[in-house]
């Protein structure tokens, strides 16, 4: 296959504006911890720009005995404490030269909220982390990570 000058810059002016915005559920856990280093390494190729999101669930299971105040004082907890964290991850990105926001919402769908959030803000790839949960746990925890990539319309790497 021949390839002129011309199709030639035309293919790399595609490469380097293939992911300008990557968005990273972050959770807290070591999975999506590998999930955002990977976003990092495609940042530094593409030069994407790096958007944390943790979306906080409160009593998820809303039981019949449902305690808003204790509900409310869970989410001020898991709030300082996500903070924490994304302020470490930001420190990582800075020092590797590559630009990150971070939002934290409170959620009561993190699936649709994540998917809505990718699209609101032109998100062109999803790096997410999975638990690699099978079985009765996939069934019953769910999958994140699974329900993202089945409802986006943006391209979503996976990392376990």
């Amino acid at each position: 296959m021949m390839i002129n000058a011309k199709e030639k810059v035309f293919v790399n002016v595609m490469h380097d504006n293939m992911f300008e915005n990557i968005l990273v559920p972050y959770d807290l856990s070591n999975q999506s911890t590998r999930a955002f280093k990977t976003a990092l390494s495609i940042a530094k190729k593409y030069d994407s720009k790096v958007t944390l999101l943790t979306c906080l669930e409160g009593d998820a299971w809303h039981h019949y005995y449902y305690d808003s105040q204790a509900d409310n004082e869970l989410i001020k907890k898991q709030n300082k404490v996500t903070k924490q964290h994304l302020q470490k991850l930001e420190k990582i990105a800075e020092k590797n030269g590559i630009s990150v926001k971070s939002y934290v919402l409170t959620s009561k769908s993190v699936v649709n909220d994540i998917v809505t959030f990718a699209k609101s803000r032109k998100h062109d790839l999803i790096v997410i982390g999975s638990h690699g949960r099978t079985g009765f746990d996939k069934f019953l925890l769910g999958s994140v990570a699974n329900g993202v990539s089945q409802k986006t319309k943006s391209p979503v790497l996976i990392v376990k």
